[in-house]
C-alpha cells in the first residue's frame, strides 16, 4: 500500500513539474490594457484588474499591464516637434510599441466610445503608428458597450488593429444579482471572472498566431 501511494505520489509530483514546463517554455506575450473611463471606481477599469489578477494567479504566458492615459493632452499637432511628442504622450506610445496585443475597456458614450480612448488611439496613430499588426479584444461592463465596440472595431480596421471575433463580452453591470464591489469597482462574480478569462485565452492564442509563434 505505501509502495502504491508513493508511486502515485511520484506520478503526480511529474505530472505537475510537465506542466510547468510547458508554462515556462510557451511564449510570454505581452498585453497593453487601456480603459476608456476616468471613474476611479470604474467597472471597467474593475474588469482590467481582474484580467491582470487572472494572468498572475491562472493564466500562463500572459502579462497584463495596465497603460494610463487620462494624462495625455487632447491630440494637437503643434505639440508635435522635429518629428517628437509631449513625454506624456511618449511614454504611452513606448508602452504600446512594446506590447503584443491590447485590452480595451469600453463604455458606451452616445453609441460610441469615450472620448479618452479616442484620443489615445488618435495619438497612437501619429506616424509611426504603434498600433499596427497588434492583436486586440475588448469588453464593456455595461450592454450599450456592443455599440461602442462596434465603432471601436472600425478604428481598428484604419489602425491594422486585429480584434478577436470571439468570444464577446458585453456585460450588463446595473442589472442584480451586482456583479462588481460599488465602493471600488472590483469584480466579484465568479461566472464573469470565467468568461474574462475565456477571452483572454481567446487573445493569448489569437496573438501567438499573428506573431507566428505556434
Amino acid at each position: 500500500m505505501d509502495v502504491v501511494g508513493s508511486n502515485k505520489r511520484s506520478r503526480d509530483e511529474e505530472s505537475v513539474e510537465a506542466e510547468e514546463r510547458v508554462a515556462a517554455e510557451k511564449p510570454l506575450i505581452k498585453v497593453a490594457a487601456i480603459c476608456g473611463s476616468l471613474r476611479k471606481a470604474s467597472y471597467n477599469r474593475g474588469l482590467i484588474r481582474a484580467a491582470i489578477e487572472l494572468t498572475k494567479e491562472e493564466i500562463k504566458g500572459v502579462h497584463v499591464e495596465y497603460v494610463e492615459v487620462s494624462a495625455l493632452p487632447m491630440l494637437n499637432t503643434d505639440l508635435e516637434v522635429d518629428g517628437t511628442y509631449p513625454p506624456e504622450v511618449e511614454e504611452f506610445r513606448r508602452k504600446v510599441l512594446e506590447a503584443d496585443s491590447c485590452l480595451f475597456a469600453s463604455p458606451d458614450y452616445n453609441y460610441s466610445i469615450t472620448p479618452l480612448l479616442k484620443n489615445a488611439l488618435d495619438w497612437g496613430s501619429r506616424p509611426p503608428n504603434v498600433w499596427a499588426g497588434k492583436g486586440a479584444a475588448a469588453v464593456s461592463a455595461v450592454g450599450g458597450g456592443r455599440r461602442a465596440q462596434f465603432h471601436l472595431r472600425q478604428i481598428g480596421v484604419y489602425l491594422d488593429l486585429h480584434f478577436i471575433n470571439k468570444p464577446e463580452f458585453y456585460l450588463n453591470a446595473h442589472r442584480p444579482p451586482g456583479k462588481f464591489n460599488t465602493s471600488n469597482g472590483d469584480l466579484l462574480d465568479l461566472e464573469t471572472r470565467e468568461n474574462l478569462k475565456e477571452m483572454i485565452l481567446s487573445l493569448q492564442a489569437f496573438t501567438l498566431r499573428l506573431l507566428g509563434k505556434v
